[in-house]
């Protein structure tokens, strides 16, 4: 969907492996594995055109290691096509280590993201990539924590609107967003990168497992709702 849309309910779609474990690195090898095996269906599973073009948007397909387990997830259009490609799903190969998929578990459902009144409070279940090259700079420069902490703030909200923008959900309610991490270095494309780690609370709903921040395809800023 292109279009702008108030419409609060959206599909989402999680796959588990629960039989298989794998380390929280191994996320990204998840994504290439799923990208080729099912390059021809859609560019939604490896964000890149036939023309090998990149597709600059959110991802609507992610791919997870949470608490050791593989786990792919879809909202909209990437809901439906995981739904469509689940029972195609024999095994998993991760560097050549062939797992074959003995259990999988499906849920596909319908999430509202109506912010309101309510706060909710998340946790990070992966690593929060807030910073890209220019605003890490600028991160590092701020001596003072509380600045450091209303940069992070900042980043947070527009992570969320970026989230809301990327699955075509659009609202006038103001966005609240307040966090409660740490800088955790960690390593990514063969570079030394700081992410951050810990909680968050604010008034917008998230569905659990939605990843926030940079390359979520990845399984990055994985959040999940606290009771």
């Amino acid at each position: 969907m292109t279009d702008k849309s108030l419409s609060a309910r959206i599909p989402q779609t999680v796959i588990r492996f629960p039989d298989i474990r794998l380390q929280t690195r191994d996320a990204h090898k998840l994504r290439g594995y799923f990208g080729n095996l099912f390059r021809e269906h859609s560019p939604l599973l490896h964000n890149h055109f036939e023309d090998g073009s990149l597709r600059y948007a959110y991802p609507l397909v992610q791919y997870k290691v949470i608490d050791g387990i593989p786990m792919l997830v879809g909202f909209r259009d990437g809901a439906d096509l995981l739904a469509e490609l689940f029972l195609e799903i024999k095994e998993l190969d991760i560097d050549g280590n062939r797992y074959p998929v003995l259990s999988k578990h499906i849920d596909h459902r319908q999430v509202d993201l109506t912010p309101g009144d309510r706060l909710h409070r998340y946790t990070f279940k992966t690593l929060w990539m807030a910073l890209n090259q220019k605003n890490y700079r600028e991160y590092i420069s701020l001596n003072d924590t509380a600045a450091r902490k209303e940069m992070l703030d900042k980043l947070l909200r527009n992570n969320i609107l970026s989230f809301y923008k990327g699955v075509d959900y659009w609202t006038d309610e103001k966005i609240l967003a307040t966090s409660e991490v740490r800088s955790k270095e960690t390593h990514f494309k063969g570079k030394v990168m700081l992410g951050f780690t810990g909680t968050f609370t604010t008034n917008a709903f998230l569905p659990d497992y939605a990843g926030i921040g940079k390359s979520v395809a990845r399984g990055f800023g994985t959040v999940m709702k606290m009771q």
